[in-house]
């Protein structure tokens, strides 16, 4: 066992609906048929968050059909403003924001009795303490799933759409479904000079979704950078 990476962890993960939505379709939600690693990265990190470790999806194991709902819902055309730093120290109006006056019907289709099992490593950071050990945090991390403990609620790509998160132990087996899932979204890279979103060929395999390495697919993706300045 590489010892600079935890071992393979694993949670179940199901729900009435999920919406991981595509990114050139975001006025009108449209969901990727299967979720999508940074949303299962985000699942991991409402069990277990902290600074010492990252997470690195694996694989992504499909147990239900994959089945579409369309519907309308109201949503809003923009996000409500902070003051600005000046206002707070010296005092002054703040920003109102009404939701009832900026609101829009758009229509959303999203996945419909989801169900998953993720499975994942993390490794240390340059952020991690002499408190912080990797033994530690797989402990934790089986524990709080164990007990359905978690930072915050996790969910399927919109905050609407709660995911019950269990052991894996029981899970059955994936779905015998092997399809082309077109260019998903693998993670977004973040830096000091913004953040950038990065996508891969995706591919489903008899119900499993193989994630490359973060090297293979960062790689890649900066080779495709070089090539298009």
């Amino acid at each position: 066992m590489d010892k600079s990476r935890s071992p393979t962890l694993s949670l179940r993960a199901f729900g009435p609906l999920a919406c991981f939505t595509r990114p050139e379709l975001k006025v009108e939600r449209m969901s990727y048929q299967v979720m999508t690693p940074s949303a299962a990265r985000g699942l991991l990190e409402a069990v277990l968050w902290k600074p010492a470790i990252q997470w690195r999806i694996e694989r992504i194991k499909v147990l239900a059909p994959i089945k579409f709902t369309a519907f309308r819902r109201n949503e809003v055309n923009t996000k409500a403003s902070p003051p600005r730093l000046a206002t707070i120290r010296e005092g002054g109006v703040a920003p109102i924001f009404f939701a009832d006056e900026d609101r829009a019907q758009r229509n959303t289709v999203a996945l419909r009795n989801v169900d998953y099992v993720v499975e994942a490593h993390f490794t240390m950071t340059a952020r991690a303490g002499e408190a912080d050990n990797m033994a530690k945090f797989v402990e934790m991390f089986r524990r709080r799933v164990e007990k359905g403990q978690h930072f915050h609620q996790p969910y399927f790509g919109c905050r609407e759409f709660i995911a019950n998160v269990i052991p894996a132990d029981s899970a059955p087996d994936p779905v015998d479904d092997s399809r082309d899932l077109g260019i998903m979204l693998w993670d977004i890279e973040f830096g000091p000079k913004g953040n950038r979103p990065i996508f891969w060929p995706a591919r489903l395999d008899h119900g499993v979704l193989n994630i490359p390495p973060a090297e293979e697919v960062l790689a890649t993706a900066a080779g495709q950078k070089e090539a298009s300045a």
